[in-house]
């Protein structure tokens, strides 16, 4: 296991508090009306950005679905522009076209954000052949959830990364339903990632809901990636704590599932690890999430007075 120092460790426990909070803004931006179309919140999956971003070069590929805030600031995107996305104003990381679902930054090699369930996975794909090709010891991280795990282009993907041998980490959140469809009813076998065996990919299920747990098997799967020239899969065992969108009621999960799982929350999980085994202070924690809170705010504040975009810029950034 790869020993972070503390400076690390505050920093990865920074970006995890990060995304709680500006989810829960996000929220309540949506519910005042400041936030329109879809939104989809990565409450209580935090620890599956951040574990694997323990393990990322800062020049690797990253690419996911819809539900992408976490990961575009994982990536280290000014959480203003993410914001100012949402709200649909031109100082948003996409000029405000975009919005929830189509975040996307070449910059911080974060190539989106995709609406449809599985598109992102042959681009991930497409990402890592490029590595290959121009001979970059680079690695193409892909994330699907686990109802894209029925969907046969995902299957093509699987078949193709493992014919060409390509620098291709798929990540599975399994959060355990595909908008309102428990997995157990929508997926046949036990586990989704032993369905990329049968293309010869190696991989494994871990437990996601912690930070330590994701990023030992990152940076495992990242060794195993770079040293033998092939795609691997790991299958994270997750849960989202809000409905699959902003107008999901998720009435399909129980109080008491729901209350199960908020036991082991990633944030107050990765806090007690830090002050217990580390002998982290309490304090230095408060003083990150002061810190957070106040980003927050200030992203709060410019996605609400940044701009709008003009009218001509619908006929901007269109491919015809």
């Amino acid at each position: 296991m790869k020993i972070f120092t503390n400076k690390e460790l505050l920093h990865f426990y920074e970006k995890m508090f990060l995304i709680r909070k500006f989810e829960e803004k996000a929220s309540q931006l949506y519910g005042s009306g400041q936030i329109g179309g879809f939104c989809h919140l990565y409450i209580g999956q935090e620890a599956v950005v951040i574990g694997i971003l323990s393990s990322i070069n800062s020049e690797d590929t990253v690419v996911t679905s819809y539900r992408d805030h976490g990961h575009i600031l994982a990536r280290g995107v000014d959480p203003k522009l993410v914001m100012a996305e949402l709200t649909g104003r031109s100082g948003g990381i996409s000029k405000g076209k975009g919005g929830s679902m189509h975040m996307f930054s070449k910059k911080n090699r974060f190539y989106g954000g995709h609406g449809i369930v599985g598109a992102q996975v042959p681009i991930g794909v497409g990402l890592g052949f490029s590595h290959k090709y121009r001979k970059e010891k680079k690695i193409s991280r892909v994330y699907l959830g686990d109802g894209a795990m029925n969907n046969g282009q995902v299957f093509e993907s699987f078949n193709l990364a493992s014919l060409w041998e390509l620098p291709v980490l798929f990540i599975i959140e399994n959060n355990h339903y595909g908008m309102g469809t428990s997995n157990k009813r929508a997926a046949s076998g036990k586990d989704l990632f032993e369905r990329a065996k049968v293309f010869g990919i190696e991989g494994k299920k871990i437990d996601g809901m912690d930070f330590f747990t994701v990023s030992e098997a990152a940076i495992e799967a990242r060794d195993y990636i770079n040293d033998n020239s092939k795609p691997y899969v790991i299958e994270m065992d997750t849960y989202r704590y809000r409905g699959h969108s902003m107008s999901d009621p998720a009435l399909y999960r129980s109080k008491e599932e729901v209350l199960q799982k908020k036991q082991k929350d990633p944030i107050v999980t990765m806090k007690s690890t830090l002050i217990d085994k580390y002998k982290i202070l309490e304090k230095d924690l408060k003083e990150i999430e002061s810190k957070v809170k106040l980003n927050i705010k200030e992203a709060e504040n410019f996605s609400l007075t940044s701009p709008l975009p003009s009218l001509d810029e619908l006929y901007k950034d269109v491919y015809l």
